[in-house]
């Protein structure tokens, strides 16, 4: 089937051709999994000590998931089936290494010294058993591991104010201290992975070089944690551009999330990867998120003949700090009884099923294949 969408989209067609699908699809794509944050109580009150005034913004919260987290996720998940008997699974984006923190206040580097997933959390963090977590949820079919990156913030940028003796940097160090990298809303400046925000507005990516190595980093480091290559991916602050994209091509990603904001719909690109945007917005933790509006935007999407890509960050599965995972499991388990209610032959996939889908009009299940007519519109 792909060849086919192919031909269609060389044919000079594909700046305006979208695809629909013949199926209701339901997936979720949820970012930051594996980034750490403010480490825990302890770690807050030092923070405090330190004249930071925490508490203004739900991000100040952030924290990292943990295993109960994980756990209490799963029992949502596996109490909901679709027509062909499959939980749900949420596709999580992984920051796939943390800074390490004791090493980044005493070292002077052009680096910033980085700890990847694969060697566990950076010291004094301690979440015992999480990545066995992560790898069980996947092996269950509850998760669906993809690429985020190997930093969230812009290293170029962070390593450009630690040069400086100034507040910037006495800002960073004291994070680092408490055991925190950053918290985003309080210092824009860190940029996002791929974007330089201090660049003039023409040059604020990253050269494709610098992009490419920090692409095959973080690739390398999934494949150890989860056995195999990314398939997707999505920029820290939805920020890519097309050397983004070749160097993720070059690691064997082949779908490309893109953000709620965008409101486009899924396409192919001219190398054949596809383009999927989030057009379902499922974030309690920072906003008002009743059911009727989630169910609404997932309902309008599938009437057309589109997917429902639900976004929901990690986050709104926290408890360290603020419990936020005890309203988002209420909201999400009410939104998949609603969905399974009003859409008896409803299929719940992740990315890989999405590309499976348009790759060759099918889907694979334990029963058998799912056969899914891909149709382009435009």
């Amino acid at each position: 089937m792909i060849t086919r969408l192919r031909q269609m989209f060389s044919r000079g067609q594909s700046s305006r051709q979208t695809l629909r699908f013949s199926r209701p699809l339901i997936l979720f794509q949820s970012d930051d999994w594996g980034r750490v944050g403010v480490r825990d109580r302890e770690g807050w009150n030092e923070l405090l000590a330190n004249g930071l005034n925490l508490g203004e913004q739900p991000y100040d919260h952030y924290s990292l998931e943990t295993c109960d987290d994980l756990q209490a996720l799963s029992v949502t998940l596996k109490k909901h089936r679709d027509s062909a008997g499959r939980h749900p699974c949420l596709g999580m984006n992984f920051v796939t290494a943390n800074v390490d923190f004791p090493r980044a206040v005493e070292v002077e580097s052009e680096q910033i010294p980085l700890r990847p997933l694969t060697e566990g959390l950076p010291e004094p963090w301690q979440h015992p058993g999480l990545l066995d977590a992560y790898q069980q949820g996947v092996r269950d079919g509850l998760f669906f591991p993809a690429l985020h990156g190997l930093t969230h913030f812009c290293s170029a940028a962070v390593a450009r104010e630690l040069r400086v003796d100034g507040e910037r940097r006495r800002l960073l160090h004291t994070l680092w201290r408490a055991g925190t990298p950053y918290i985003y809303w309080r210092m824009p400046w860190i940029g996002y992975e791929y974007w330089d925000p201090h660049q003039p507005s023409d040059r604020r990516f990253l050269p494709f070089a610098e992009q490419c190595l920090a692409i095959q980093c973080a690739a390398e480091i999934f494949r150890t944690l989860f056995g195999s290559t990314p398939l997707s991916a999505c920029a820290p602050g939805y920020r890519a551009n097309q050397d983004t994209k070749r160097a993720w091509f070059d690691v064997g990603v082949r779908v490309v999330q893109g953000g709620p904001g965008e409101k486009r719909e899924p396409s192919l690109d001219t190398s054949g990867m596809l383009l999927a945007f989030r057009n379902v917005e499922m974030e309690p933790a920072t906003g008002a998120c009743g059911l009727e509006n989630i169910v609404k935007q997932a309902n309008d999407c599938l009437a057309q003949g589109l997917p429902a890509i639900v976004s929901v960050h990690s986050i709104n599965f926290h408890s360290t700090l603020h419990d936020f995972r005890t309203p988002t499991l209420a909201l999400l388990d009410a939104f998949l009884a609603a969905m399974e209610k009003q859409w008896p032959d409803l299929l719940y996939v992740h990315d890989g099923d999405l590309w499976q889908a348009v790759n060759r009009g099918s889907i694979a299940r334990e029963s058998g294949e799912i056969k899914i007519a891909v149709t382009t519109v435009g």
